[in-house]
């Protein structure tokens, strides 16, 4: 068995093995975190059906709140030619140090994606992450869960969500008691 490095064990160490509520678990996997990179969330659910047959499938299509943290409007900050490259390639924002003061001193967001140069790596490595807040992450969680429970099949016998887990990239899986979210499902 592989001996787990210490950050991770520290991590493992500081959840308890029992159901959270997400309320209490998006805060926990923020606080746990260790890695230098916004890490990406997942939730996985074992749900009591059985796949094999066509009428107990779970499908849909669930539209996030917050969504995903996919690029929407594009921020390019280069030097130069880049700058006209940027625009004729149909950024959103472009420009140079202009674009990181404004993002320094306005504290200035208005965009989903940064893209820059090697050249201005300097300038831009200071303005550091841009990441969810925890309550867009249970509000985005929330809906995940009350959709696929919305989706449950009719012919789905016994209890429905076996199990759910909320997880980051680097992080230990946080067993979540999604029973207030299927009480308001229903309601």
């Amino acid at each position: 068995m592989k001996k787990e490095g210490k950050n991770i064990a520290k991590a493992h160490a500081a959840v308890e093995h029992r159901p959270y509520i997400l309320q209490d678990a998006v805060p926990l996997l923020q606080k746990v975190k260790f890695a230098k990179f916004d890490e990406t969330v997942e939730i996985t659910l074992r749900l009591g059906v059985d796949p094999k047959h066509a009428d107990q499938m779970v499908r849909g299509t669930v539209v996030l709140p917050h969504g995903l943290g996919k690029s929407k409007k594009v921020l390019v900050i280069a030097s130069g030619d880049k700058i006209k490259e940027a625009e004729a390639a149909g950024a959103d924002f472009f420009g140079g140090e202009e674009m990181v003061e404004k993002i320094t001193k306005e504290n200035w967001t208005d965009f989903d994606a940064l893209i820059a140069t090697p050249d201005v790596m300097k300038s831009v490595g200071r303005l550091g992450k841009i990441s969810f807040s925890p309550d867009k992450l249970i509000e985005n969680a929330t809906v995940l869960i009350t959709s696929v429970i919305k989706a449950k099949p009719s012919v789905a016998k016994g209890k429905y969500i076996k199990g759910c887990t909320l997880s980051s990239t680097m992080g230990p899986g946080i067993l979540l008691d999604t029973a207030p979210i299927e009480t308001a499902a229903k309601a």
